[in-house]
C-alpha cells in the first residue's frame, strides 16, 4: 500500500506536468524508477504501460476540451508507434549513451528556440495558417517514438517541442494533439517491450498501478490547466521546462563541475523567468488593446489573431 500511495502521487505530478506542458511523464517517472534501482528497461517498460492508461485519460479530458486537432493525432500515431517497438528492441539490447547526449542537445536547443519564440517575438508571428502535414508528422512520429521507447521517455519533449517550434498549431492543440496520439505510442511500446524483454526482468505492477492511477486522477485538471493558460505562457512555460529537464544531463555527461552547473543553472532559471515575465506582460498588453478596441471577448480576438 505504501509502494502504491507513493508512486501514485509520482504519477500525479509526471502527468500533471505531461497533460499541461505536454511533456515529461516518461522522463519524470522513469528517472524516479531508475533512482530507486531499476533497471533501465524495466524501468521504461513499466512506464510505457503506465502510459497506455494515463494516455487515454489524458486524451480523453484533451477531447472535453477541444485541446486536439484530429488529423496532427492520426498521422503522428502509427509512425510512432513503428518508432517505439523499435526502440524497446534497441533499449534491450544495446546502449544509448552517445545517443542520449545527442537527443539531450538537440531538445535544449530547440527548447531555448521555443522560449524565446513565445516569450519575446511579435503575437502574430507565433501561429501560421499552414498545419503540419504528412511529410512533416511521418518522421517527427518515427524519431520521437524511437527517443521515447529506447530513453524512457521523450515523446512529449521531441514531439511537442518540435510542433511548437514550427508554429504550426497554436501550443493548446500541440500538448492535446500529443497527448492523445501517445495512448498508441505507449501501448506500441509495451507491446514491444514484453517480446523483447528477457525471463530475469520481471515488472513490479503495484509501482505500475500507482503511476496509472496517479495520472489518471491528474489527467482532467492538466487539460483544464492547458484550455486556460494563454498560449504565450504556455509555451514560454514548455520552452523552459524542456531547457531545465535537459541541462543537467548535458552537463554531467560533459563532466562539468559544480560551480559551473550551478552557473548555468541560475542562468537558465533567469531566462526562463524573464520569459515567462516577459509572456505575461504581453499578454495583458494585448488584452488591454482589445478592450481599448471594443473586443467583448479578448481571449476570443486573440484566438482569432492566432489563426489568422
Amino acid at each position: 500500500m505504501h509502494t502504491l500511495v507513493l508512486f501514485g502521487l509520482a504519477g500525479f505530478l509526471a502527468q500533471l506536468v505531461d497533460g499541461s506542458l505536454g511533456m515529461a511523464f516518461g522522463v519524470t517517472a522513469t528517472t524516479t524508477l531508475v533512482t530507486v534501482g531499476t533497471a533501465p528497461a524495466v524501468a521504461s517498460a513499466a512506464v510505457h504501460l503506465a502510459e497506455v492508461g494515463t494516455s487515454l485519460a489524458s486524451g480523453f479530458s484533451h477531447w472535453r476540451f477541444r485541446n486536439i486537432d484530429w488529423r496532427t493525432v492520426g498521422i503522428l500515431a502509427l509512425p510512432g508507434a513503428i518508432g517505439a517497438v523499435l526502440g524497446a528492441y534497441v533499449l534491450t539490447s544495446l546502449s544509448s549513451t552517445s545517443a542520449a547526449v545527442w537527443i539531450t542537445t538537440v531538445l535544449l536547443v530547440l527548447g531555448l528556440y521555443v522560449l524565446i519564440r513565445f516569450a519575446f517575438l511579435k503575437l502574430g508571428s507565433l501561429i501560421t495558417t499552414k498545419r503540419p502535414g504528412a511529410r512533416f508528422l511521418g518522421p517527427l512520429g518515427l524519431i520521437a517514438g524511437f527517443i521515447d521507447a529506447s530513453g524512457g521517455g521523450g515523446w512529449g519533449p521531441v514531439a511537442t517541442t518540435t510542433l511548437l517550434s514550427s508554429g504550426r498549431l497554436e501550443p493548446r492543440k500541440v500538448v492535446g494533439s500529443v497527448d492523445t496520439s501517445e495512448f498508441i505510442v505507449a501501448l506500441a511500446a509495451s507491446v514491444g517491450f514484453f517480446f523483447t524483454l528477457s525471463q530475469e526482468h520481471h515488472l513490479n505492477y503495484t509501482v505500475v498501478a500507482g503511476l496509472m492511477i496517479g495520472g489518471v486522477i491528474a489527467a482532467p485538471f492538466a487539460a483544464w490547466l492547458v484550455r486556460r493558460m494563454p498560449p504565450r505562457v504556455l509555451g514560454a512555460a514548455a520552452g523552459g521546462m524542456i531547457v531545465f529537464t535537459n541541462a543537467r544531463s548535458l552537463l554531467i555527461a560533459a563532466g562539468a563541475g559544480t560551480t559551473l552547473i550551478v552557473v548555468i543553472y541560475v542562468a537558465i532559471v533567469a531566462l526562463w523567468g524573464a520569459g515567462l515575465f516577459a509572456a505575461i506582460r504581453s499578454v495583458r498588453e494585448e488584452k488591454r488593446v482589445n478592450t481599448l478596441a471594443g473586443e467583448d471577448d479578448p481571449k476570443a480576438s486573440t484566438a482569432r489573431s492566432l489563426s489568422s
